[in-house]
């Protein structure tokens, strides 16, 4: 007799998801958490000061907000609600400048002027109107039977190019380029890899077609939510209970693992057969990330102020500097003056921090497992596009890729995405199958971002997952 119809181990915003969405088939489903808090990186705390709260891992979430998976659920009913800034990104370049993008198209491409505004309209508007008939393909494993072959084919001319052969072909002055770089940086790849123009083009539509929102009270009501609503539809979640073997669960039809490759051969490793094994020992882990947060007696005084009317601004000049400065991370340097990714939520959640106090969330790319301190070369570059910054630095909580580890085991050497995601690795993640998520043992699948469509807080590797055992184990 089976306990459950599947037993979930980790409750990061993908194992929850594909909780949620077998209870909404009304499956009966347990979620075991190793740490006493749910989340796994979707957490906020105090990590400065008392009264600071900073999210743990993840802070701002376009992918959240557009994600086919969650935007179906009524997590608003469950206390999750979003906050929209006015602008979606900011990019300040020296001299005081900066370029914004904004949710409009239209105000996007004025305020990159001239062939640039042009060019930035025929580049984006074809993407955005695309978007409602492709995001569920890009959004999943590598469709056979694409919903609109033409609108993805499309996309993927586009997509396939490297970030910076993009932007170098189509833009022509500086501002427009490095808004594209900033984004491309999230890759966490060379600008020059192939297909890194894809998630570059998917960040910037988002930003058009949802904004880059965060939640309400910050990334811990994403987890809040989804357990609120897994609760009310019957599941249950047990934490505080590490699992090392598949011996120790309770009996299911189906386990599903929120874990990377490396932790999925250390619990289930004698059941692999030994091709899947050698597979999973080639998945390759990519560069880390050192991660700031700051308590601040006041806003960053940013040289260019329209800064101030997003909640994440790319900090790390132009399009040149920031590709040298993804290179030399994967040369396995650490840059003197790396990208920085910042997060300024607490402008628009006054929650955040005491009043006239602001937070700030940032992290550099380093190599996989550094141990360096890159607490100077951030606050030098924000220093950089906002004098008078460091003047207001109330306290510093600073954590390296092993405390990142530490915190979230799936975080292996810092990296936020569970794997590289260049075209090698982006579909065919943890090894190419036609269901990604299933692996050779009978009602054992992998619903981590390891598994298509990878890194970001939008559920839909754990919701892919959960269907695939909804066909294959649980019909009926």
């Amino acid at each position: 007799m089976t306990e459950y119809d599947a037993v979930v181990v980790g409750s990061g915003p993908n194992g929850l998801a594909a909780a949620v969405t077998l209870g909404r088939a009304g499956r009966s489903v347990l979620v075991i958490e190793g740490s006493d808090r749910i989340g796994g990186g979707c957490r906020t705390e105090e990590l400065t000061l008392p009264g600071f709260l900073h999210d743990s891992c993840s802070s701002v979430h376009p992918l959240a907000a557009a994600s086919p998976c969650l935007r179906e659920l009524p997590l608003r009913g469950h206390g999750l609600d979003w906050v929209f800034p006015p602008a979606a990104c900011a990019h300040p370049l020296d001299g005081g400048r900066a370029a914004l993008l904004e949710h409009s198209i239209g105000e996007t491409a004025e305020s990159l002027g001239g062939a640039d505004g042009r060019a930035y309209r025929r580049l984006m508007e074809p993407a955005v109107r695309a978007w409602p008939r492709i995001d569920r393909d890009l959004l999943g494993p590598l469709p056979l039977l694409p919903k609109s072959p033409i609108a993805l084919a499309r996309f993927g001319l586009r997509g396939l190019r490297s970030a910076r052969g993009l932007a170098e072909s189509r833009f022509e002055g500086e501002p427009a380029r490095a808004l594209l770089a900033g984004l491309a940086a999230h890759t966490v790849l060379p600008l020059e890899t192939a297909a890194t123009a894809a998630i570059t083009l998917v960040l910037g539509l988002l930003g058009h077609r949802v904004g880059w929102p965060f939640p309400r009270g910050g990334a811990r009501r994403i987890t809040d939510a989804l357990a609120s609503y897994l609760g009310e539809l019957g599941g249950r979640i047990e934490t505080g209970r590490w699992v090392a073997s598949l011996d120790e669960l309770p009996r299911a039809r189906a386990v599903l693992l929120d874990v990377t490759p490396r932790q999925l051969l250390s619990i289930a490793g004698d059941r692999l057969p030994r091709t899947y094994r050698k597979r999973l020992e080639r998945y390759r882990y990519g560069p880390g990330v050192f991660k700031l947060d700051l308590a601040l007696d006041g806003p960053i005084p940013w040289r260019a102020p329209e800064c101030s009317r997003a909640a994440t601004v790319h900090v790390g000049g132009t399009l040149a500097e920031i590709a040298e400065a993804e290179a030399a991370v994967w040369r396995g340097e650490h840059p003197e003056r790396p990208f920085v990714l910042l997060a300024q939520t607490s402008l628009f959640d006054a929650g955040r921090a005491p009043a006239g106090k602001q937070t700030v969330w940032a992290y550099c790319h380093v190599p996989h497992g550094s141990t360096l301190d890159r607490t100077a070369a951030i606050e030098g570059q924000i220093e950089r596009f906002a004098p008078g910054f460091r003047d207001r630095v109330l306290a510093r909580s600073a954590r390296t890729t092993a405390d990142l580890e530490a915190l979230n085991p799936n975080l292996v050497g810092g990296d936020l995405a569970g794997g590289v995601t260049d075209l090698a690795q982006l579909w065919a993640r943890p090894v190419a199958r036609w269901v990604p998520y299933a692996t050779p043992v009978r009602g054992l699948y992998l619903c981590s971002s390891s598994t298509p469509p990878g890194g970001g807080v939008h559920g839909m590797c754990g919701y892919q997952a959960a269907r695939a055992v909804l066909r294959r184990e649980l019909r009926g």
